[in-house]
């Protein structure tokens, strides 16, 4: 029987999955990584530590699986966005690499929209300039680490350096490439302009290629170290959203993926380019061809809960916990939690947006903190999904939920509560890893295309709906939540000398 193999290099780990070719979920091994944060605000990382994982992952994906390299017919990547990995002329790594999730880069994006305007950069790229994205941390070290910067002639995001050292060869998808902010959103290539008025070479950036596209085969060398067939195709995949929408079905309009991990991400899937004139959310390329998403993205989502206990609670299990959140009514009795722990991406792009607890009394106890804190993810996520319907996206026809926040029955029903729709949920919580199967597998034939893909190995089933006196009181509750960064605002913009120490990067809490 074939088989596909995902491998997703996310931040804390290497994740490989194979699937058959009827998708069903034949082994998954994962090896971990260390996160370096050398400086507030810093997020680093060396990118041979995502080689060595992988092959340690891909290793052991294998043995569990009782297969050989020669059962493997294709090889799909992912992994995390923004990242910033730098070679020289002969493929060497010339710093740690930047990550997804640091924030030095403020003055950059200033800069960036002094240089192209905020709305000709909106109109070419889809998007606003972020401290996370790439671009900026390209031009931060052009500032700071200018010998570094002259010895580049490579500019690759995270997978695509996993990728060289699979295939010896450049290359990205078009869903990745959209979160450098070099990319041409209509033209799904990169922008000449963009590049031009940021003083950057094309030179220095790998082809682009849509997700199911094979991009090179496995060298003898990669192939002693994973255990793959040399000469095995490698699809191009797609950043970790694009291939976690992939893999939980959301691949047409009118089926919208909520991710509840560490981050929280609302993803709308369309078939043209959807922008928010101002940036706020962010629109890139799908990884599948010749479709586009918009999405929200909000920086604390279970992370928030995670910090919660770590910090307050860490002898107590989470089901402790959330079944004293469970005792408190809709709304917290007026407290409410602004989970803004690692600054905010949309639709406050603030780094310097902190965490916030509001209106407690004596009254409120432990379960009223707890359900603060998962009511205001709710509220952030409701947020982004408002984002999205001003910029043009529909009221979905369904919500597919997914992450490891979404194992919690009872943050399932404050998310379907506060949002007023019911969620479902795919059979399989592997994600984004799965998605980059399921592009392998349609990029060599196991499928005609993507969407057969899906159709072919994805069922749901409803996990939540909302309840109608809980939706009521969830409007005043929401309302209080969105008058709050406004009013508070101005405190963390004067903050902004003494930033914290950036959030840990942890897996979702069950």
């Amino acid at each position: 029987m074939s088989h596909f193999l995902g491998i997703d290099v996310s931040t804390t780990a290497t994740k490989a999955l194979l699937i058959d070719e009827a998708g069903r979920v034949a082994a998954v091994a994962s090896a971990p990584h260390d996160l370096s944060t050398p400086r507030p605000l810093w997020s680093e990382q060396d990118p041979a530590a995502w080689w060595e994982a992988t092959g340690l992952a891909t290793a052991q994906a294998l043995a569990a699986a009782g297969l050989t390299g020669d059962a493997v017919q294709a090889v799909g990547l992912t992994g995390q966005m923004h990242g910033l990995v730098l070679l020289d002329a002969a493929g060497r790594v010339l710093r740690p690499a930047i990550l997804w999730n640091d924030g030095r880069a403020s003055a950059e994006c200033d800069d960036i929209r002094a240089r192209l305007g905020l709305d000709r950069l909106v109109a070419l790229t889809g998007n606003d300039a972020f401290p996370g994205f790439t671009a900026p941390k390209l031009l931060w070290v052009r500032r700071h680490e200018p010998d570094v910067y002259r010895r580049v002639a490579q500019v690759l995001l995270p997978k695509d350096y996993v990728r060289f050292r699979l295939t010896g060869g450049y290359a990205t998808d078009r869903a990745g490439a959209g979160g450098t902010l070099l990319l041409d959103l209509q033209r799904r290539d990169w922008s000449d302009e963009v590049l031009a008025a940021l003083e950057i070479p094309r030179a220095w950036l790998p082809p682009t290629h849509e997700g199911p596209e094979v991009t090179g085969t496995v060298t003898p060398e990669a192939a002693a170290v994973t255990g793959l067939r040399a000469g095995t195709p490698v699809v191009a995949g797609g950043g970790d959203q694009a291939a976690q929408a992939v893999g939980v079905g959301a691949v047409a309009p009118g089926i919208l993926a909520l991710t509840l991990g560490t981050s929280g991400v609302v993803f709308a899937p369309a078939t043209r380019p959807l922008t928010d004139p101002r940036g706020r959310a962010h629109a890139f390329p799908h990884a599948v061809p010749g479709r586009w998403h918009l999405m929200g993205v909000m920086l604390s989502a279970a992370g928030s809960l995670r910090w919660y206990h770590d910090t307050f609670a860490p002898e107590l299990d989470y089901d402790v916990l959330l079944a004293e959140a469970a005792g408190v009514p809709p709304g917290c009795e007026g407290a409410a939690f602004l989970p803004y722990l690692s600054g905010e991406r949309t639709p406050h792009a603030n780094p310097f947006a902190r965490g916030v607890f509001f209106g407690f009394t004596l009254r409120h106890g432990r379960g009223h903190a707890t359900r603060a804190v998962l009511e205001g993810v709710a509220f952030g996520l409701r947020d982004n999904l408002r984002l999205l319907g001003e910029a043009g996206v529909p009221p979905p026809a369904e919500v597919r939920l997914s992450g490891g926040g979404a194992r919690s029955p009872l943050w399932r029903q404050i998310l379907a509560d506060v949002l007023g729709l019911p969620l479902t949920a795919p059979q399989t919580t592997e994600g984004a890893a799965y998605g980059a199967a399921l592009l392998a597998a349609a990029g060599t034939g196991a499928w005609p295309d993507v969407d057969a893909a899906c159709a072919a190995t994805l069922t749901c089933t409803p996990v939540a709906e909302p309840h109608p006196e809980a939706v009521e009181r969830y409007e005043a509750a929401y309302d209080t939540f969105r008058r709050l960064y406004p009013a508070l605002e101005p405190l963390f913009t004067a903050g902004r000398e003494q930033p914290a120490e950036p959030a840990r990067d942890t897996a979702a809490p069950g």
